[in-house]
């Protein structure tokens, strides 16, 4: 896998990834785009909610949404880096079990989501999970 970010101006850069996708990011606190730091956040959301809707589904659940809601600590000085972060799953379906959810959700970050096991080496990475009726 390939990525390429280009400086736009001020502190805005544009990533370009090898699917060919464009974003443009915000290296002053998120002012006109995401930050660096938020899309890192929304990959990890991302990726670790494709293992869960993938998980229930392949476990013969009907899912109808899933929303990760992502929260984190961060370091107050430089390198102000992710500390601790905790995804809250949001689940809603069609004969949803505790057991089922939270062996999906646990197995993502454990076992399946590349973005969060790569900040698990060095981030607290948790998670909960809550059925929408």
């Amino acid at each position: 896998m390939q990525a390429e970010v280009k400086w736009i101006e001020d502190f805005k850069f544009l990533g370009q990834s090898q699917s060919g996708h464009s974003i443009v990011m915000d290296g002053n606190g998120g002012a006109t785009a995401p930050s660096p730091m938020e899309m890192v956040l929304m990959a990890a959301g991302g990726c670790s909610s494709v293992d869960v809707v993938d998980g229930l589904k392949q476990a013969g659940k009907n899912v109808a949404s899933c929303t990760a809601k992502l929260t984190t600590e961060r370091r107050e000085t430089p390198p102000r880096i992710f500390t601790q972060v905790n995804i809250h799953f949001e689940v809603s379906g069609e004969d949803l079990d505790a057991d089922t959810v939270e062996q999906v959700t646990s197995a993502s970050l454990e076992k399946y989501c590349s973005v969060c096991l790569m900040l698990g080496e060095g981030v607290k990475m948790t998670h909960s999970w809550e059925i929408i009726a």
